[in-house]
């Protein structure tokens, strides 16, 4: 599976399982970590552990795929997953405002996720 391939795996599972706003970002020309970022936003602390859930259980037994590290299940304001080549964010939308990773990296191509999975 290539990197966006992956991006936009992850996209759709969230938009799935109702993450709204959900947009991928290009973080290729910016970032020598990572190849993508995958913002998502669910509407409490709950929606957001089980986006986050449904994301991981299903690139497991999917396509055999852990993240290197995740944190923030516990509080569930905003877990972040490090795939290596995808980085997922899914954010309450307070914690979205706050830290508004669209405006940070502005200078980087988006795709949201309707165009993502056509």
């Amino acid at each position: 599976m290539s990197p966006i391939e992956q991006a936009r795996t992850i996209a759709a599972l969230a938009q799935e399982k109702l993450g709204r706003d959900v947009v991928i970002l290009d973080m290729q020309p910016v970032c020598a970590y990572t190849d993508y970022f995958v913002v998502a936003t669910g509407g409490n602390p709950r929606q957001t552990k089980a986006i986050w859930d449904e994301v991981h259980v299903r690139m497991k037994k999917d396509h055999g795929l852990l993240p290197r590290s995740a944190d923030g299940e516990q509080e569930a304001t905003w877990i972040v997953a490090d795939y290596v080549d995808v980085v997922l964010h899914v954010f309450t939308p307070e914690a979205r405002g706050f830290y508004r990773l669209e405006e940070l990296w502005d200078d980087v191509p988006h795709e949201a996720v309707e165009a993502a999975t056509a």
